[in-house]
């Protein structure tokens, strides 16, 4: 039966238009693309027409995940497959498809009350060359492996792994952490492909659906010049920079316009072919502003 192969794009609803234009394209270096529709702008990292759409006027938060399959048949396969384990799933309009670019969709929503989009065929604008939205070195390390990684607000641990097992998102790696206040927490990270995980679920109260969204640079240069710009603009850096035990990457996470975190990274490992767990981060990503991840503590106790 049919599984998703890759976190393929997302929606998010802001408030302020102008300074997200701003931080994902001179901060971030995503390409702009505005076709006149009043209540959105995509953000491109590739190829593809888009990867993130930005809906405007609306309440600082992930709206949804767009999930993708391999084509029609892996779609048909994936509407019968939820339906069989209970899951509610509607299908979306041709306008709706066409909306996110794409030739076939699915809804549905995960136990947390999150917004999952099933689609497959996804528009990519291959005769134009994607150009950041400020200069780089390289570009993002999308490919097969997605946007990258998000880690959703989640409740009831066993219906939550059960809804993603249905997905064919399955179980990578688990950090078992304290919060600063000495209260242990476990995260499951998943993975639908070659990338560590694509998404990891956050159980217990969460100001907003998403914590974070981690967005991968092929450059170091690039990440390096991400976090100068990050300082020049005078944006909070929650973690600083660091290296996790899991994807390896080496990465920081720092506040966007809406209040939540957007994680830039680098250098990320591929999946384990079997589920590890770990107790803390190879180095660095000491918390400095504790309430935008929930009081993590990454650090090694020795």
């Amino acid at each position: 039966m049919a599984s998703v192969t890759e976190l393929g794009y997302l929606g998010i609803s802001v408030s302020d238009a102008a300074a997200w234009k701003n931080y994902a394209t001179e901060v971030m270096g995503m390409q702009l693309v505005d076709e006149g529709e009043a209540d959105r702008f995509y953000l491109r990292m590739d190829l593809w027409h888009h990867r993130i759409v930005v809906h405007t006027g609306g309440d600082d938060d992930l709206a949804y995940v767009g999930w993708r399959v391999a084509g029609a048949q892996e779609l048909e396969q994936m509407a019968a497959k939820l339906t069989a384990a209970g899951i509610e799933v509607r299908r979306g309009t041709e306008a709706e498809a066409a909306e996110r670019r794409v030739l076939g969709l699915l809804k549905l929503q995960d136990p947390a009350g999150n917004a999952h989009e099933i689609f497959y065929s996804p528009l990519v604008d291959g005769h134009k060359p994607f150009h950041p939205g400020r200069p780089m070195f390289g570009g993002f390390k999308t490919g097969d492996q997605g946007v990258g990684h998000i880690i959703l607000r989640s409740v009831d641990p066993e219906a939550t792994m059960r809804f993603f097992a249905v997905l064919g998102v399955t179980g990578s790696s688990d950090y078992l952490l304290k919060l600063t206040d000495g209260t242990p927490v476990r995260i499951p990270f998943l993975k639908c492909n070659n990338r560590e995980h694509s998404v990891a679920l956050m159980f217990g109260p969460m100001p907003k659906r998403a914590n974070h969204l981690m967005v991968e640079y092929q450059d170091m240069r690039d990440l390096g010049q991400t976090l100068d710009k990050v300082h020049k603009h005078g944006i909070d850096i929650a973690v600083q920079l660091g290296v996790h035990s899991n994807d390896g990457a080496l990465s920081f996470y720092a506040a966007n316009p809406s209040g939540w975190l957007w994680e830039p990274g680098w250098s990320g490992v591929c999946a384990p072919a079997q589920q590890e767990h770990f107790r803390c981060d190879v180095f660095g990503h000491d918390l400095d502003k504790a309430q935008y991840v929930g009081g993590v503590n990454f650090r090694s106790e020795d």
